[in-house]
């Protein structure tokens, strides 16, 4: 094969039509937008989901939800992941290991806000892991291979993140 012999399918590559360019063209005088209204004219946008004046079906659904604009995102990794990279040498499981570590062994790239340790796979090595969470599998799975989880952000409970009821004072 050569160079000059290098092709796309057939079909690969569809050839624009040229709109407009005299009736023997086959598009020519009113290029495939039929006669008048508003779809022949230029610039009309959203006809798809106009009704007419109706209120528009994706209107009248109900709103649900709300994204946090500023919410922490977390990089996550599991516990079988560290312990592949223990096993090829890339990991020290004798030293700490923290988010430097692990995008220094590259099973990060990027620690983002914080790491959020994982319990899917398993762990034989015993290693001491700082991490900003870590679920509470994770957690069982190195303390049963005999290391242990320091979390640097423990997530707040039910009760102490919701709000004190304000005492009513004076009265009848």
């Amino acid at each position: 094969m050569k160079l000059n012999e290098i092709a796309d399918n057939k079909g690969a590559r569809y050839k624009f039509k040229r709109v407009g360019r005299g009736i023997g063209s086959g598009k020519g005088k009113t290029a495939g937008r039929g006669v008048k209204g508003q779809l022949a004219r230029s610039g009309v946008k959203g006809i798809r989901q106009f009704e007419g004046g109706q209120m528009p079906l994706y209107m009248r659904m109900p709103k649900r939800g709300f994204n946090k604009p500023n919410r922490a995102r977390y990089a996550e990794v599991n516990v079988g992941r560290i312990q592949t990279a223990i096993d090829a040498g890339k990991l020290d499981a004798k030293s700490k290991i923290d988010a430097a570590a692990l995008i220094a062994a590259g099973v990060l790239r990027r620690a983002q806000d914080g790491v959020r340790l994982l319990g899917v796979g398993d762990l034989k090595s015993a290693v001491n892991i700082e991490v900003a969470y870590a679920t509470a599998g994770a957690r069982a799975c190195v303390e049963k291979a005999g290391g242990s989880v320091a979390a640097t952000e423990p997530r707040e409970t039910e009760e102490k993140s919701a709000p004190k009821k304000a005492s009513k004072k004076g009265g009848k």
